[in-house]
């Protein structure tokens, strides 16, 4: 089974009106609420993957500080319940019919992530599931799976996200789909990176010293799976999921906003990576903001994504690496269109 939309995603985010949409087929919601983002996709299954016809995605920052305290903050708590608000109102619109909502590393971190999912509950209807990093990682690679090339025996996969980043070593070579045959989840991402290092702005010697943490923490898997021998035997693909990568193909693509069909599926030179990353650190907060697929939203974490990607390609030095603006989302409709519920679950009330 195909596991997504064939070739690059359709449509982009914050768009209801998707051509081609099937409206026979039910519809189908995933949200999945990160560190930083809140996302929605709303799909109808279609021959061979689906087919979006609506997506939602914003910033609210609920993992900001819990890295120190533990504690989701009041103002966070806040500015996701408005954006989960937006999504069970447009899951309504469309006739929703079965879902489901997970919530990752913030959530699973804080000490008052439960009750601030009774309160999501009692004020938006909907129920979300705070789900283990493994299981992040493999709807990750359901996701992203169609932009795997199965010319290479293995690819690297990763998601850089607010408060950790996921990387998977899968086996492309003599499987229907891919084998996932390793995983690793470092406790870091573009917030918690940014709230120990920087914030606005960002030193030299403190974006090498991000980048020298996240590479130290990511030897001992490359060792334990052989990423080099399998380097040098010439098969290797590395694929990124995230606001990271997709920002920076933005932005070496020269956008003038943000335009996730020209994004999805693309390919960067590890030397355009090197460009647009040396681009980034040298502008001050105002200039990053200024930046159309950047913004001010992103303009004090995207350096700290870019230390990570760093200390990823020095991992796993393949030449280029291909971008996916999908995953989680996708991988969670997935896994409900293989589901064959004897009645449909109610939209969120």
């Amino acid at each position: 089974m195909d596991l997504t939309l064939p070739g690059p995603a359709r449509g982009r985010d914050d768009k209801s009106d998707w051509p081609g949409a099937g409206a026979a087929a039910e519809a189908l919601a995933a949200i999945d609420l990160g560190t930083n983002n809140c996302r929605l996709l709303i799909a109808r299954p279609a021959a061979g993957g689906f087919r979006v016809i609506e997506a939602f995605s914003r910033i609210v920052r609920l993992g900001e500080g819990v890295g120190h305290s533990l504690r989701l903050s009041q103002a966070a708590m806040d500015r996701t319940i408005a954006a989960l608000g937006v999504c069970a109102n447009r899951m309504r619109r469309r006739g929703v019919t079965r879902s489901r909502c997970v919530a990752t590393e913030a959530c699973r971190k804080a000490e008052n992530g439960a009750a601030f999912l009774a309160r999501v509950q009692a004020e938006t209807g909907l129920n979300l599931d705070i789900i283990g990093s493994d299981e992040e990682a493999r709807l990750a690679l359901a996701g992203c799976a169609p932009l795997l090339d199965r010319s290479h025996r293995h690819a690297l996969v990763f998601d850089i996200g607010g408060g950790s980043t996921e990387l998977l070593w899968v086996a492309l070579e003599g499987a229907e789909e891919p084998v996932l045959r390793g995983w690793i989840s470092l406790p870091l991402g573009v917030v918690t990176l940014a709230e120990r290092w920087g914030g606005t702005s960002f030193a030299a010697d403190a974006y090498r010293q991000m980048v020298a943490a996240v590479q130290a923490m990511l030897v001992p898997f490359a060792e334990s799976h052989d990423i080099g021998g399998a380097l040098a035997a010439g098969g290797v693909q590395l694929l990124g999921t995230s606001g990271t990568v997709t920002t920076l193909a933005g932005v070496h693509l020269d956008l003038p906003r943000y335009d996730r069909s020209r994004v999805d599926g693309t390919w960067l030179g590890f030397d355009d990576v090197a460009a647009v990353s040396s681009r980034l650190l040298a502008m001050s907060y105002e200039d990053r903001a200024r930046q159309p697929c950047v913004g001010r939203d992103r303009a004090d974490l995207v350096v700290a994504g870019c230390a990570i990607l760093e200390a990823i390609i020095g991992l796993c030095p393949a030449g280029r690496l291909r971008i996916a603006d999908r995953g989680v989302r996708e991988g969670v409709l997935l896994g409900l269109m293989r589901e064959r519920p004897t009645s449909p679950a109610a939209p969120p009330s």
